[in-house]
C-alpha cells in the first residue's frame, strides 16, 4: 500500500525574483516505510517537506497522502487533515514548556475530539512508556532533558495514529547517544508498527540506516 504519492511537482519562489525550487519531482513511498530526504542547503529538501506537510499549498502538481488527494483542499480540511493524518517531529520539540510532559503528547488528540480525555491520557501514557520516559509524565516539558523532551515529541506526533510522521533534522539537536536513541525508536515504529517515517536530515549515518535514501540536488530527485 502506498503511504504517499508526489506526481509531478513544481514549486517556484517569486522573491527577489522568479526561482524554480523543485524541479518535477515524482515519488512514492510504501506504507511502513523508513525514508531519509538528503541533499546540500539549498537543494529542496525542506521546501519538499514543507509541502509533503500540507502547509504549503502553492505549487504544480499532485500530492495524494493516505489515499486523499491533499491538493487543492482548502486550509480548513488541511488542518483537520494534518491533525489526524501527519505526525510532525522537528530539530526543535517545540514542547510547552509549563504544561506537563502527558499534557503535551494530549495536545493534538484532544483537539481532534475523536477519543474520550480518559483515553487521551491512557494512549498518552502508553505512548510513553513505549518510549522510555515513564515516571516523567507529570513533570513540565521543560524539567527533563533534551533527549527526553525528543521522545516526548514523538509521542505527541504519534497520538492520533498518523498516516505519515514526517521528521525534519529530528536529531539535528541531540548528541550522538540520543541520535541513536531517537533513530533505534523510528525504525521500530516502521518495522513494530507499520508506521511510515519521512525524515530530512544531514546525518550520513542516520540516513544510511533507513530503507530507502531520496538524494536531491538543485530541485530534482537525483537517487
Amino acid at each position: 500500500m502506498k503511504a504517499l504519492s508526489v506526481d509531478h511537482v513544481n514549486k517556484y519562489f517569486y522573491e527577489p525574483e522568479k526561482f524554480q525550487v523543485l524541479k518535477d519531482v515524482s515519488f512514492e513511498v510504501d506504507k511502513g516505510e523508513f525514508v531519509a530526504v538528503v541533499g546540500k542547503s539549498g537543494s529542496g529538501k525542506s521546501t519538499l517537506l514543507y509541502l509533503l506537510s500540507t502547509m504549503d499549498t502553492d505549487y504544480e502538481g499532485q500530492i495524494i497522502i493516505n489515499d486523499t488527494l491533499v491538493t487543492g483542499l482548502n486550509q480548513n480540511k488541511l488542518s483537520q487533515f494534518r491533525n489526524e493524518h501527519i505526525g510532525f517531529v522537528f530539530q526543535f520539540h517545540y514542547l510547552l514548556p509549563e504544561f506537563s510532559v502527558l499534557d503535551n503528547v494530549m495536545l493534538p488528540a484532544l483537539k481532534l475530539k475523536k477519543r474520550s480525555k480518559d483515553e487521551i491520557e491512557q494512549k498518552a501514557l502508553d505512548l510513553l512508556n513505549l518510549l522510555g520516559i515513564k515516571g516523567h509524565e507529570h513533570k513540565k516539558a521543560s524539567k527533563i532533558s533534551g533527549g527526553q523532551q525528543q521522545r516526548v515529541a514523538i509521542a505527541r506526533a504519534l497520538i492520533n495514529d498518523p498516516a505519515i510522521i514526517m521528521g525534519d533534522e529530528p536529531t539535528g539537536n541531540l548528541d550522538s547517544k540520543n541520535t541513536k536513541i531517537v533513530f533505534d525508536i523510528f525504525r521500530e515504529l516502521a518495522k513494530e508498527r507499520g508506521q511510515t517515517i519521512i525524515a530530512v536530515t544531514h546525518d550520513d549515518e542516520f540516513a544510511a540506516n533507513c530503507d530507502r535514501i531520496i538524494e536531491m540536488a538543485d530541485g530534482k530527485i537525483i537517487l
